[in-house]
């Protein structure tokens, strides 16, 4: 080879080597694509910041001062929710704060989603490479559903809770605590609320301290005859020396008061109404709020907790009441569906009312003590879906930030039971002086606060291997059953 061509080869091969033309489109997309991904993620972590160095700065600068004024006050917010027990409940259970979070999350997702968009656009999505452009459509529909969704559901979830509140907790009178108590009557029953004929089938005061939510429930028989009336009330000015007439026992009395409704004229729900007298006149205290609860819709409570934990001594008949029994509950520690637990609360086929009225006061135990707030949050819409078909109360909605705190504290102390039942009390001749100094007693026990040392527990438990198990009780009718006098019921259950 000719000594110039070899010279003219080694020049060319020592210069740099230049780009080829189409090379340089390729890079200056790869750079707008990494632009363009960069706009979207800082609206995610910052909204308003991709507007800020690319787009309009008055809308980012405007965009970013909320940003900061809403993650300052959020945050402010779950400060003092962690701090202050009392304005959590409050902040989750006011109806005009739920409606200012749920419309606030609603705006909130829309003009994040609005945001999302601006960013694509930013991002000069025509001047990328058909893939980039895919791809950036896909990210930025990702992002932008993915905010917005979330956002949404949250206020779906808040529209839920408020929802529930309205329906549930319709108003009514605030009333104050009594001698330092709050005093709930829990009903039972298997229609609603008004209905003709409607006959509790379990009737519970819950005797709450005001302070220290330490809770005496205090079982009343469904059998128990010649009830008395609060004074002044309609009842007792009809039945002036107790409810005496033929097959008038305690859970008539809503039968006759909705048989006789034009003597309520200012009653909504007379049934309720007459009841609540006579457990005012029965055991002395004053009812501050009351409770319906439809057994149908207690199943759906208890499957939307995950079900309760319940101690099975003896097998429990699933159906009976009037049809076949269908199949047992086996004994062991179970943790028992809505429908079994159900059947462990109301079963009647081998055993009596007051072995049953124990069982029931287990099962509340249970639903007070195994209920948590990882368990609410994660079967909310199910909860609160099971509780509005399942209560209805006159417990005004202001008031229900001050019970949850109190629900909360009864979570960590025991629980009481008192039940007005034999071979303590006779129900077909009762002595109502009796009955208030052990409601007396039962309370003044519960105020001293001391609970079972666990030698104490320990013994109890020895006594109650030891005692007969009737209807899947501990004890009998003759000597009583555990569950129905106890001054930690857990320990009986």
């Amino acid at each position: 080879m000719p000594t110039a061509t070899i010279a003219a080869v080694r020049e060319r091969a020592s210069e740099p080597t230049r780009p080829r033309e189409h090379d340089v489109p390729e890079r200056a997309t790869g750079i707008r694509f990494r632009r363009a991904v960069t706009l979207m993620i800082m609206t995610l972590l910052v909204p308003g910041s991709a507007q800020l160095v690319a787009g309009d700065r008055r809308v980012g600068r405007a965009v970013l001062r909320v940003w900061l004024v809403l993650v300052v006050g959020v945050g402010l917010v779950c400060v003092l929710a962690l701090t202050v027990q009392q304005f959590a409940f409050w902040l989750v259970a006011n109806t005009a704060v739920l409606a200012l979070v749920r419309y606030g999350l609603m705006a909130l997702a829309i003009a994040w989603a609005a945001l999302f968009v601006d960013a694509w656009r930013l991002g000069q999505p025509l001047s990328l490479g058909p893939r980039q452009r895919l791809t950036a459509v896909g990210l930025n529909g990702v992002l932008c559903f993915g905010v917005a969704g979330s956002l949404l559901f949250g206020a779906h979830l808040v529209g839920v809770q408020r929802e529930f509140i309205t329906a549930t907790f319709v108003g009514g009178e605030v009333k104050g605590a009594h001698d330092g108590r709050f005093n709930v009557l829990l009903l039972g029953g298997d229609a609603g609320v008004g209905r003709t004929g409607l006959r509790p089938d379990s009737i519970t005061l819950a005797s709450i301290d005001a302070d220290t939510g330490r809770t005496v429930l205090i079982g009343l028989p469904r059998n128990l005859a010649n009830v008395r009336f609060a004074d002044g009330s309609v009842m007792d000015e009809q039945f002036p020396r107790g409810f005496t007439c033929d097959d008038c026992y305690l859970n008539a009395v809503s039968t006759w008061a909705n048989d006789h409704q034009s003597l309520f004229k200012k009653s909504k729900h007379p049934g309720i109404d007459a009841t609540v007298s006579a457990v005012e006149g029965v055991t002395g205290l004053e009812v501050n709020y009351w409770a319906m609860v439809n057994l149908r819709g207690f199943a759906q409570l208890v499957d939307a907790m995950g079900g309760v934990t319940l101690k099975v001594r003896s097998p429990i008949p699933v159906g009976g009441l009037g049809s076949d029994v269908t199949g047992y509950i086996k004994p062991g520690t179970r943790t028992l569906s809505g429908r079994d637990t159900l059947w462990f609360a109301r079963a009647r086929e081998g055993s009596d009312d007051y072995s049953r009225m124990a069982r029931q006061k287990c099962v509340l135990n249970a639903i007070v003590t195994q209920i948590s707030p990882q368990v609410a949050v994660r079967n909310f819409q199910d909860l609160a879906r099971a509780s509005s078909d399942m209560i209805a109360t006159n417990l005004p909605a202001k008031e229900l930030d001050r019970f949850m705190a109190l629900a909360l504290k009864a979570k960590s102390q025991p629980i009481s039971t008192l039940s007005l039942v034999p071979p303590t009390i006779s129900t077909s001749d009762p002595d109502f002086g009796q009955i208030r100094d052990l409601v007396t007693g039962a309370i003044d026990r519960s105020d001293g606060g001391a609970a079972p040392t666990s030698k104490e527990t320990k013994k109890l438990k020895r006594k109650q291997r030891n005692a007969p198990v009737t209807g899947g009780s501990v004890g009998s009718l003759s000597t009583g059953y555990a569950a129905n006098r106890a001054d930690d019921l857990a320990s009986t259950c």
